[in-house]
């Protein structure tokens, strides 16, 4: 059974636009919703997941992603430019990440050390968040062009919140991967605009 479907391209989608979105609520507010973060940086474990939809949990664990998905794909024109530059830096940074191999290797050996960790202490310990943080740094931020944050400097410079941000970051890049192994491509974006927006809807009222 192939998981490039459609359907699966959305969730993964999802969970980009979610992660992104977070990103920029922490930046500028300082905050988002625990239970919505602690949905995304739990996707970071799941690398052998049944399907696309239990990296995150079930469908529940975007909920706030496909409305976010709706918002943006609603209009001509994109609703959140901010957003959209996060997810498509993820994007072109996952497809970088893919050809750097012992990155690669690092980042799961990591994330499996890291994984554990949380089982112990939780997702949304400082340690675990810490922890996540520093791989973003070590191995993704090592890769140009950065993504750039725009925030409140105050918030930005809150060694929590940037944890939860970079941490958000990782997030987006596994469902970066997520899109591409799904069958995700930037063409399909652009052409199949009309058929993701329903496909968004019915999602939605499975929820």
């Amino acid at each position: 059974m192939t998981i490039k479907t459609t359907t699966n391209q959305v969730i993964a989608l999802a969970g980009l636009a979610q992660a992104c979105s977070l990103v920029q609520q922490l930046a500028t507010k300082g905050q988002a919703e625990d239970s919505v973060v602690e949905s995304s940086i739990s996707s970071i474990f799941k690398i052998d997941a049944a399907s696309p939809a239990d990296v995150f949990g079930g469908l529940n664990g975007i909920a706030y992603g496909l409305e976010q998905m709706q918002n943006q794909l609603t209009g001509r024109t994109i609703a959140n430019p901010e957003q959209g530059r996060y997810a498509a830096s993820l994007v072109y940074l996952e497809r970088q990440l893919e050809k750097r191999q012992p990155m690669m290797e690092n980042i799961y050996t990591s994330i499996e050390r890291i994984r554990h960790q949380s089982e112990h202490f939780g997702v949304m310990h400082e340690n675990v968040l810490t922890n996540l943080s520093e791989l973003y740094q070590d191995t993704i931020s090592q890769i140009h062009p950065r993504v750039m944050v725009n925030g409140d400097p105050g918030y930005l410079s809150s060694p929590e919140i940037v944890n939860k941000i970079r941490s958000l970051l990782l997030a987006g890049i596994r469902s970066a991967m997520l899109w591409r192994q799904c069958g995700g491509a930037r063409w399909k974006f652009l052409l199949y605009r009309r058929k993701l927006q329903e496909e968004v809807k019915f999602l939605r009222t499975q929820l």
